[in-house]
């Protein structure tokens, strides 16, 4: 294909989830809480995928197809899963500390700061996606593409099945106040944070089947660096360190991101 058609799929693309991010937005003001937001991020993968499925009117396209059907299966299981979460538990306290520094309309804070930010990071992750939809209705499967499945069903399984863990950890009393270091908790401090960055670059290494899929390095190589350096893994443990009784002992024992056997610390495994 020409990169015009790219660009006019990029640009479109880009317009259909701000314009999901303003519709958002306008609820959380109904409604007086933004924590729902962290559903959406997981959907609007799906929706990304499946408009861009849509549009280029795409017709057995074998690539397609695999993308597409990723995409809704991690972003379908994930959305619904912190959705359930926020029902649940009510207000996420990272929002509502993030409102309690606005200056000025706490609605125009958390527009800019929470909804549009998601919103332009939300697109840039996607690349991948995005430009396996851009591609040629009919992209043929070469071994990349079969080890970007592998590799994204890995990130799903350490993803759900680590979900479901600490769901089943938390939901029992005696566990309050407790460290999770239990099933993959014992190998890595975030499964789930793992299998998110797994089923990306799994979809970056289908995306280099497509024309210019290389360039979409940039969304995998983000979402990685938000998961441990940013918003994701770093935030997480300093809140955690500060909080949780046994959770530095947690920290010297057990790899941060990539599995492996834990550290023997103190005479303990």
């Amino acid at each position: 294909m020409e990169i015009s058609g790219l660009a006019e799929l990029l640009a479109v693309e880009f317009a259909v989830i701000m314009a999901c991010m303003i519709v958002l937005w306008l609820l959380s003001i109904a409604i007086d809480d933004v924590s729902f937001v962290d559903s959406f991020w997981a959907a609007g993968f799906v929706v990304l995928a499946g408009f861009g499925y849509w549009v280029t009117g795409a017709e057995g396209g074998g690539i397609k197809q695999l993308v597409l059907i990723v995409a809704a299966v991690w972003g379908t299981r994930l959305g619904l899963y912190i959705f359930v979460r926020w029902r649940k538990d009510g207000p996420d306290g990272r929002y509502v500390a993030l409102k309690a520094k606005a200056k000025g309309n706490v609605h125009i804070y958390t527009l800019k700061n929470v909804f549009l930010i998601q919103g332009v990071m939300l697109w840039i992750v996607a690349l991948p996606i995005l430009f396996v939809m851009a591609g040629p209705t009919i992209m043929p499967l070469g071994l990349l593409a079969f080890v970007g499945v592998g590799l994204s069903t890995l990130g799903f399984f350490f993803e759900s099945v680590g979900d479901w863990q600490m769901a089943r950890f938390r939901s029992k009393p005696e566990n309050k106040g407790k460290v999770m270091d239990q099933g993959l908790w014992r190998y890595t401090r975030h499964p789930n944070y793992f299998g998110d960055a797994c089923v990306f670059w799994g979809l970056y290494l289908i995306a280099l089947g497509a024309p210019y899929g290389y360039l979409s390095i940039f969304g995998p190589a983000l979402l990685t660096w938000t998961l441990v350096k940013w918003s994701g893994a770093a935030l997480l443990e300093r809140r955690l360190s500060r909080s949780k009784p046994g959770y530095e002992d947690y920290l010297a024992r057990t790899r941060s991101f990539i599995p492996w056997f834990p550290k023997n610390v103190k005479g303990r495994v």
